[in-house]
């Protein structure tokens, strides 16, 4: 892997500006605030190499110009990113993974792994959406299934099927049952028209038209 600690290079301010599209006002000004400084500076001095930037300086500095220029952070908002991740010191601008959600910055805290808004604290969730669908068909299943005391028997509720009787829990009238059995249709068969039913409701519904014949 390559050690950007372990690079020698010095760069001007002329070099810093072209490698990193950040005006000299703007170094200056990062520079007098506290917010970066090149790894060497004599100052208000203006001179041509007052200040010498070094190669992990230019990679934090073009990833400062990724956030606050490209992606419009806000430079408050990198200042309490950087007291924040303070301890990380010169790596936390070369070598954190950073994200950007709504001009705030997210990291992979050290640790736990998980990605969360820096200055906040609040962790970014995220969602599987395999397993939402695996979960949710898991879900549709069980409720397709019918409550033990359903099966095997008849009933008539008022708005399902005209209120004709139908096997308990469903909506598949014993009258239908009935024409497939005597279509010759075998209780196997049955079932496997209407993979709801059982052989209980099967034989419960061509009971009560064998008692009712």
């Amino acid at each position: 892997m390559f050690d950007i600690g372990n690079t020698i290079a010095a760069f001007s301010e002329e070099h810093v500006e072209r490698l990193t599209r950040l005006s000299r006002g703007r170094l200056r000004y990062w520079e007098r605030t506290g917010f970066f400084a090149p790894t060497h500076s004599e100052g208000a001095t203006r001179s041509a190499f007052a200040r010498v930037y070094s190669f992990r300086d230019i990679v934090a500095l073009r990833t400062l110009e990724m956030l606050r220029v490209q992606n419009n952070v806000p430079l408050q908002h990198l200042r309490k990113v950087a007291e924040t991740l303070s301890h990380l010191k010169s790596d936390l601008w070369t070598s954190t993974t950073l994200w950007v959600l709504n001009r705030r910055v997210i990291f992979q805290e050290p640790g736990t792994e998980k990605p969360r808004e820096v200055v906040s604290g609040q962790y970014v969730i995220g969602i599987k959406l395999q397993q939402v669908v695996s979960d949710t068909q898991r879900d549709v299943e069980e409720l397709k299934k019918r409550p033990g005391n359903q099966v095997g028997r008849l009933s008539r509720a008022r708005g399902i099927s005209q209120n004709a009787l139908v096997v308990a829990g469903t909506r598949i009238k014993v009258a239908s049952i009935v024409r497939l059995h005597e279509d010759g249709y075998t209780s196997a068969d049955i079932i496997r028209e209407y993979p709801d039913l059982t052989d209980l409701d099967v034989q419960a519904a061509l009971g009560h038209a064998k008692a009712a014949a």
